[in-house]
């Protein structure tokens, strides 16, 4: 069944628990809470349900759900404007335009500076940091596009939430929430583990802006370690 599925398809079949094509605002919630979100975000994600149903319910009628059920056969109708363009109008993804914002985007790659030559790569292709983010958002703005603005910032904040490692979104990572196989990922390793924290959450703030002043820990955490690397050379 996979195999007749477009990416974007692939993409939201994580919260379509009990595989009929339907995805219902206690779906949402649960997945959200699985990849470790809290109760407050989570409930946000019910926004997804109240702007995206109705693209999708247009596939099959007029009239609107009024339980706001998504259908994921039809959910490339619920694709908005403003965005990357990595997903096609059919859903199916582009991944040279994938490769392309990485190539444009990636700091790390168009700005040989001192701070971004010692930013621990982790043994991975590519990344974009918040800055880098916030470009990409501005770039693939497009006019009299309010909605797809929003929408475009929510999902941005959302994959930084949850996929940032020192403070950016590998590309590795990237591409396999693209295709959703990172969604079930995360929910495995939290079951194995205990529900182990992912991403960036509100402890995470707490924490750093009671210990390093920031709420940037990545880059005080790599602070303390040059300098520790420093005074044991001395």
């Amino acid at each position: 069944m996979a195999a007749n599925l477009t990416a974007l398809q692939l993409h939201v079949a994580f919260w379509d628990y009990n595989n009929d094509s339907i995805i219902t605002p206690v779906e949402i919630y649960r997945g959200f809470r699985d990849l470790g979100f809290c109760i407050p975000f989570s409930l946000g994600g019910l926004l997804i349900n109240l702007f995206f149903s109705y693209p999708t319910t247009l596939g099959h009628s007029w009239i609107p759900d009024p339980l706001f059920r998504i259908y994921t056969d039809t959910i490339h109708k619920a694709k908005h404007g403003s965005d990357t363009g990595v997903y096609s109008s059919e859903g199916n993804l582009r991944l040279m335009l994938f490769d392309e914002l990485f190539d444009k985007m990636d700091s790390t790659r168009t700005n040989n500076t001192v701070e971004n030559s010692t930013l621990p790569s982790n043994g991975r292709d590519g990344s974009l940091g918040v800055g880098d983010l916030f470009r990409l958002h501005a770039k693939n703005r497009v006019a009299a596009d309010p909605a797809g603005w929003s929408f475009a910032a929510m999902e941005w904040w959302t994959t930084w939430l949850l996929l940032q490692r020192d403070g950016r979104v590998w590309k590795e990572d990237l591409s396999a929430l693209y295709d959703g196989t990172l969604f079930w990922t995360i929910r495995e390793e939290r079951a194995k583990n205990g529900n182990l924290a992912q991403g960036y959450g509100w402890r995470d703030w707490l924490r750093s802006l009671w210990k390093y002043g920031t709420w940037k820990t990545w880059e005080a955490e790599h602070k303390d370690t040059v300098e520790i690397e420093v005074e044991t050379e001395l």
